[in-house]
């Protein structure tokens, strides 16, 4: 699936997660900090949405980021291989995200993360309301910025978060940062 397909089903995704609720554009943009017009865009496939407002569409639905995304992108089924894991590349950092766990009845994802090098990707308190996380990192460097305190990671350091906060994924190296994100939805 390449990137403009699957921006087109992204924004047919939160186009399906606001009618069901029965929400205006207008009302999504309200409830997720964002303007209404950068939804109308997203929801259109017209602008592939950054890691950031996903993150704050899907704590406006009340679904992890993950959730969102399996629902866009992944059929139903117990394997999942590795050419068929969705990948989804941040337009704003390059950050990419390949969704590894196949989409099943239990409440848990694991997300393959590659951040480049000196970037950065906040994520709002809410795209982690409903959600218990781990973050171990596979190769590299990472800091990660949990509200007031930085946890500085490295290769095979696993951190497991604490309640939903703001919070940045940072890599401060010149090489890219590979990391998996565990999520248990406890919603």
């Amino acid at each position: 699936m390449n990137n403009q397909d699957l921006d087109q089903r992204i924004g047919a995704r939160i186009r399906t997660e606001r009618e069901s609720r029965g929400w205006s554009l207008s009302e999504l943009a309200t409830r997720a900090s964002v303007s209404r017009a950068m939804i109308h865009k997203v929801e259109r496939g017209d602008s592939s949405p950054t890691a950031n407002l996903l993150g704050k569409l899907s704590g406006a639905f009340g679904l992890s980021m993950s959730t969102l995304l399996a629902r866009a992108e992944i059929s139903q089924g117990r394997l999942l291989r590795k050419a068929d894991q969705p990948v989804w590349v941040d337009p704003a950092t390059g950050y990419i995200r390949r969704h590894v766990s196949p989409r099943s009845d239990i409440p848990f994802d694991v997300v393959h993360v590659t951040l480049p090098g000196n970037k950065e990707v906040p994520m709002p308190a809410s795209a982690y309301a409903f959600l218990r996380q781990l973050v171990w990192v596979l190769e590299g460097e990472l800091v990660f910025v949990e509200g007031q305190t930085q946890h500085e990671m490295k290769e095979g350091d696993c951190l497991e978060l604490g309640p939903p906060m703001d919070c940045i994924f940072k890599n401060q190296t010149e090489r890219p940062c590979t990391y998996a994100v565990v999520l248990l939805n406890v919603s």
